[in-house]
C-alpha cells in the first residue's frame, strides 16, 4: 500500500528538545528523510517542545525524576496528535514507552566514545591530584570515582554549550562529554582526548538517534523505513534489553555497549556502586537474531555477580 508522502501544506512534524544539539539531531533526521524520499525541506516541520529535564538545572536527574524528565512533553504531543515523530537522543530514553508509542527507528551511529575537556590535563591520568571534576551523569561519576577515587566530582548540568562555560568559569578543570554530541555540533576539537571504550565504558544507547513514533501510525512507519539503521538497530536491541532488566531491579550507574562481529553481537555490561567504590563487568555473545536475550541473559548474570548491599543508595 503506498501512503501519501508530506508535503509544505501537510508537513510532517518533527518533535525535539529546543537544546543546539537536540536541533542538530532533527535536522539530521530531516535530511535524511528528505534523501530518502527526494522531498523538500518544506515539507517537514521541526516542532520545538520544552521539556522538564531542561528546566531543571539545580538539582540532579536522580533527584528529580530520572530519564523520563527528557521525554515526558514530547510523548505527550506525540499521543495527542501535535507531532507525527520525536526525535531522542537514545541515552536519554526510558526502556519502555508509554502505552501507543514505539522506539523502532535509529540513525546511523555516531562515535560512543566519552570526550575529555580539560585546559590542564591530556586525559583522566594526567589529572592532579584531588582536581575537581564536572559531571551530571551518575555512571560517569561512578566511573570516575572508581578509577581516581582522589577526584572532586560536582554536579554538573545543563547542554553543551553550558557545561562548557562553567568549565570557562573554573567550576571544575575537567569534564566529560559525548564525543558523538561534539561531532554533531561542529565541537570535536575541543575534546583533549576520547577515552576508550575497553577503559570506560560508555552509558546505554550513547550515540545513537532514536526516533519514536505512534503503534499503528503505518505512514509514518513507511517513511521512517528507508532511514532505519538495522545494525544500530540490533546493538541498541542487546543494549536497551540489559538496561530493561538492570532498571526494574536497582537504580544504579550502568554502562553498555554492544558491537556486530560477523553474524554475532557481542555485549559489555557494567553495573558501579554510586560511589564508585565497587564495579562489576561482564560480557557475552550470540547471533545477532538473538540481540535482546544476550542483553536480558547478561543483566541476570550481573545481578547474580552482586554482592548484598550493591544496589543500597546508602552504602
Amino acid at each position: 500500500m503506498t501512503h501519501p508522502l508530506p508535503t509544505p501544506a501537510q508537513p510532517l512534524r518533527i518533535g525535539t528538545r529546543g537544546s543546539p544539539l537536540a536541533l542538530a539531531q532533527a535536522y539530521e533526521t530531516r535530511a535524511r528523510l528528505m534523501a530518502a524520499h527526494d522531498l523538500p525541506e518544506a515539507a517537514f516541520e521541526i516542532v520545538v517542545i520544552k521539556v522538564t529535564g531542561d528546566r531543571i538545572q539545580d538539582r540532579s536527574l536522580r533527584e528529580a525524576g530520572g530519564k523520563g524528565l527528557f521525554t515526558r512533553e514530547i510523548e505527550e504531543a506525540l499521543l495527542d496528535g501535535g507531532i507525527d515523530i520525536a526525535v531522542h537522543s537514545t541515552k536519554d530514553m526510558p526502556t519502555l514507552q508509554p502505552e501507543g508509542l514505539t522506539l523502532d527507528c535509529f540513525l546511523p551511529r555516531e562515535d560512543v566514545r566519552d570526550a575529555f575537556l580539560s585546559d590542564v590535563a591530556t586525559g583522566l591520568a594526567d589529572l592532579p591530584q584531588g582536581a575537581v571534576v564536572g559531571s551530571s551523569s551518575l555512571r560517569r561519576r561512578a566511573q570516575l570515582t572508581h578509577r581516581r577515587p582522589d577526584l572532586i566530582v560536582v554536579e554538573f548540568r545543563g547542554n553543551v554549550q553550558t557545561r562548557l562555560q562553567k568549565l570557562r568559569d573554573g567550576v571544575a578543570v575537567a569534564t566529560f562529554l559525548a564525543m558523538a554530541g561534539l561531532n554533531r555540533l561542529g565541537l570535536a576539537p575541543l575534546a583533549r582526548s576520547a577515552i576508550d571504550p575497553d577503559d570506560m565504558l560508555p552509558a546505554v544507547g550513547q550515540g545513537a538517534i532514536g526516533i519514536e513514533r505512534r503503534l499503528g501510525d503505518a505512514r509514518t512507519a513507511a517513511l521512517l523505513d528507508p532511514i532505519h539503521h538495522a545494525e544500530t538497530g540490533h546493538r541498541l536491541g542487546a543494549e536497551r534489553a540489559m538496561l530493561r532488566v538492570l532498571d526494574g531491579s536497582c537504580q544504579t550507574p550502568i554502562a553498555g555497549l554492544a558491537r556486530i562481529e560477523g553474524d554475532r553481537i557481542w555485549l559489555r555490561g557494567e553495573i558501579l556502586r554510586p560511589d564508585g567504590s565497587e564495579a562489576i563487568t561482564l560480557d557475552g555473545r550470540a547471533p545477532m537474531s538473538e540481540a535482546a536475550a544476550l542483553g536480558e541473559d547478561l543483566a541476570r548474570r550481573l545481578l547474580a555477580a552482586a554482592p548484598a548491599g550493591f544496589f543500597d543508595w546508602r552504602s
